[in-house]
């Protein structure tokens, strides 16, 4: 009876008690009663033991290493596994550190030895797997493989297939409706010596398996989602491919892809079983399925090795004699390109270089090679697709005068550049024939607290941010009040401090407007998390340029009402976005909500709440028992109030705040139309604040006397905007209020904000929002929601 499904797991998936128990629930979720599992050593088991090989000379240092891996693997079993099959486990454990300590302790040892020690780690991993799955009640057993696997010796073992299938279908045949837990990485010769099956041998190993047992699918579970169009670690809108053949994926392994090796892939040639790459951390998301035949090509992938090594040299015989012999030697070239005068070139990875010089010198005199000439400058980008030939033309367009020429075999592009240059290119043939259709520049004004919180909250969302809306999100500006940095590429958003402090100048707006101009980018987006009364007057600049506006700075929303009407004048003449949600209410979604009021045909009748945190906390905290002045003071030492509590105690930001509401609920009013109750003095208000710290008792008497008066009434004080329409007449405030104890603005959590509205649809029962309404994180989050908003409006075409 033929069995489904495969599953491999390397050494991360396995690296603790975790790990094994999210890898045992996969098999139980995503398997069936007789799949096949192969296993990679846990964690760093082998190269402990590799590092015993080279301690074997001294016996104190391997017999403390050895120690350590004992330790761990002992760990590992008193974790996961109950008394019963533990005892069996420590038993066993203990005759293999007997066994290690004896072949380490042999003065010179052999290869076979050496692969004797290195072997363990496969085996303790299919060993503790089979117990843990026994221990949740499904029949398992390990497998050593070198009882399967006979290969011929080599410099990398070949597999005797006839054999060891023969043995494969008799172990299958033996354990019918059972889980066996096969040890990758190796197998042994026609007398039962170990032999290891080398880089990546464990993945190998799977494919192997599958392919002797019929299997339908095999599937890698490793530390990724799969195969991705480009490396996520360095593109930023990487892509998950959901399918691709396998001719594509075995020539993307050529090219040096860090998830596929082209070694595992060969046994799946000339056989109908599937390959799946998926993630053992997220077993539930997508992945990559590799079919053995596919009707169409997968979308284009483009990957990059930073460094490769050239060769070129003069040849009397053809080019394709030469390749045959890098066939006949298993190793075939990145690429090659055939000059004039008989000179060819061709491309290998650092790691084959001397296997391919060793191959030159074999065949120099058969096939008249001379002068071999060796470059290690250069490294390499690719783009593969069966489609190739149709993104040909598109990447050509890219290339530097220092590139090498498009070398193209129907199923890959390949050139190479100098190093300094890859990831540029990679970035660039990504973006042309790859990558989205769309790059957003974002321009961060201002990088104090709130930008720097921006910045790490960013990092955090674009990745998901550019695969789900399929665009290219890209930070390319960072200025403070005095120094910008620019720069026609994506900034490191990992090191954007360092590359500011090294790269920054001194800007005006003039040259600001000229660069940006410059950049390459199908959009802009500048994110005004300033409080600069200047950088707001060059608003009207930035959108007669066709940049696109976030706000968390407050002074253009609430500035002069016939600039307000030019800058709304100018949105409405093109096709631009302004959003400034996070300049009232920081992350609460006021003007969100509205917005969504007036487009359901409500209609707003009043807006109220207390707009600050501060003014929030003092009111909340002041109970009369101390001077209000000595609150204030308790504030500021916490860093609740401003530098200056006067800009806080003046009501002038919530006035700005309400004028920001009125307007978007469509009152074309000025600032000085709301009527401000400041809690400030006038002799107060325009002294030095030395003196005003020292004065402030002053504020006292009229506080005490508001609360003992409101208190009489059973009512407290708070410090509230509102907005009325009442008969047709609009009323708008700031000041001071008595409300009662039940009252939505009474019993907030110190430092919150609270929005009352009373529209149409709810007048008896007012819409309450209420939340933190200041903070660097929150009005992040505020900026990064308005920031996501207007690239979903660009994409709407």
């Amino acid at each position: 009876m033929t069995r489904c499904h495969l599953h491999k797991f390397g050494g991360s998936s396995l690296a603790d008690a975790d790990c094994y128990r999210r890898v045992a629930h996969i098999l139980l979720t995503h398997g069936h009663s007789d799949d096949l599992i192969v296993v990679s050593a846990a964690g760093k088991s082998t190269n402990f033991l590799y590092k015993l090989l080279e301690l074997s000379d001294s016996k104190q240092l391997w017999q403390e290493e050895l120690q350590v891996l004992i330790n761990y693997q002992q760990n590992l079993i008193e974790q996961l596994l109950s008394n019963e099959q533990a005892r069996s486990l420590r038993e066993r454990l203990s005759t293999d550190k007997a066994q290690l300590g004896s072949l380490l302790s042999i003065n010179e040892l052999n290869d076979y030895q050496r692969n004797q020690v290195v072997s363990f780690g496969e085996r303790w991993s299919s060993r503790l797997l089979a117990a843990l799955l026994r221990e949740s009640g499904v029949a398992a057993s390990d497998v050593d493989a070198r009882t399967l696997l006979v290969a011929d010796e080599g410099a990398v073992p070949q597999i005797r297939i006839e054999q060891s299938k023969q043995k494969v279908h008799s172990l299958l045949e033996a354990h019918p409706n059972e889980r066996l837990v096969i040890t990758g990485f190796i197998c042994a010769n026609d007398k039962g010596d170990t032999l290891l099956l080398g880089r990546n041998g464990s993945d190998f190993s799977a494919t192997l398996f599958a392919s002797l047992a019929n299997i339908e699918r095999v599937t890698i579970w490793t530390d990724v989602e799969g195969v991705f169009n480009a490396d996520p670690n360095r593109i930023n809108d990487a892509k998950l491919l959901k399918s691709m053949s396998l001719t594509e994926a075995n020539r993307l392994a050529h090219l040096g892809s860090p998830v596929l090796h082209n070694r595992t892939l060969q046994p799946l040639f000339d056989t109908q079983v599937s390959l799946a790459v998926r993630s053992s951390y997220a077993p539930h998301t997508d992945f990559t399925l590799i079919a053995p035949k596919s009707s169409q090509a997968s979308a284009p992938v483009v990957t990059s090795l930073p460094s490769v090594s050239l060769f070129s040299l003069s040849l009397t015989a053809d080019l394709p004699q030469l390749l045959n012999c890098f066939a006949e030697a298993g190793l075939t070239p990145l690429a090659y390109w055939s000059l004039a005068n008989g000179r060819v070139e061709l491309a290998f990875t650092h790691e084959n270089q001397k296997q391919a010089l060793a191959i030159f010198n074999a065949h120099q005199q058969l096939l008249g090679i001379e002068e071999i000439q060796a470059r290690d400058d250069l490294g390499l980008v690719a783009l593969v697709s069966a489609d190739a030939n149709l993104y040909r033309r598109g990447f050509a367009r890219l290339l530097s005068r220092d590139a090498h020429p498009l070398c193209n075999d129907g199923l890959s592009l390949v050139t190479l550049v100098p190093k300094s240059q890859v990831n540029l290119l990679t970035q660039k043939v990504h973006r042309r024939c790859a990558g989205p259709r769309k790059r957003i520049g974002v321009l961060v004004l201002g990088i104090g607290n709130i930008g720097e919180a921006w910045i790490e909250l960013f990092k955090r969302a674009r990745p998901s941010l550019n695969r789900e809306l399929e665009v290219s999100v890209e930070l390319v500006g960072l200025l403070s009040s005095k120094k910008a940095l620019l720069s026609e590429t994506d900034i490191d958003i990992n090191n954007w401090k360092q590359q500011f402090e090294q790269g920054a100048t001194l800007w005006q707006y003039n040259h600001l407007f000229e660069q940006l101009q410059n950049l390459d980018c199908d959009e802009i987006i500048a994110l005004d998390i300033s409080a600069s009364a200047d950088l707001t007057l060059q608003y009207p600049e930035f959108f007669a340029r066709g940049i696109h506006i976030v706000s968390a700075n407050k002074l253009a929303g609430s500035g002069p009402l016939a600039f307000y009407q030019e800058l709304k004048q100018q949105l409405g003449n093109r096709r631009l976005f302004w959003r400034y949600n996070a300049s009232c209410g920081a992350g609460l979604p006021v003007q969100h909500v509205l917005n969504d009021l007036h487009n359901s045909g409500d209609g707003i009748k009043a807006v109220g709440g207390i707009f600050s945190g501060t003014l929030c906390w003092l009111f909340e905290n002041y109970d009369a028992k101390k001077p209000f002045s000595e609150l204030v003071l308790e504030a500021k030492g916490l860093g609740i109030t401003e530098p200056d509590p006067r800009d806080d105690l003046s009501g002038r930001d919530m006035q700005r705040k309400l004028l920001i509401l009125a307007r978007e609920i469509g009152y074309d009013i000025e600032l000085d139309n709301i009527e401000l109750q400041s809690l400030v003095p006038g002799h107060l208000a325009d002294i030095k604040l030395s003196e005003f710290m020292q004065r402030m008792p002053e504020l006292d008497d009229e506080m005490f006397r508001q609360y003992q008066a409101a208190a009489e009434q059973n009512k407290v004080l708070r410090y509230v905007a509102s907005l009325d329409c009442l008969d047709g007449e609009l009323k708008a405030q700031v000041g001071i209020e008595w409300v009662d104890s039940v009252h939505p603005y009474a019993n907030l959590t110190p430092g919150d904000n609270v929005f009352v509205i009373t529209s149409d649809f709810y007048q008896t029962n007012p819409l309450i929002i209420r939340g933190p309404g200041a903070g660097r994180e929150v009005t992040a989050a505020a900026v990064q929601s308005d920031l996501v908003q207007i690239c979903r409006d660009l994409l709407q075409e």
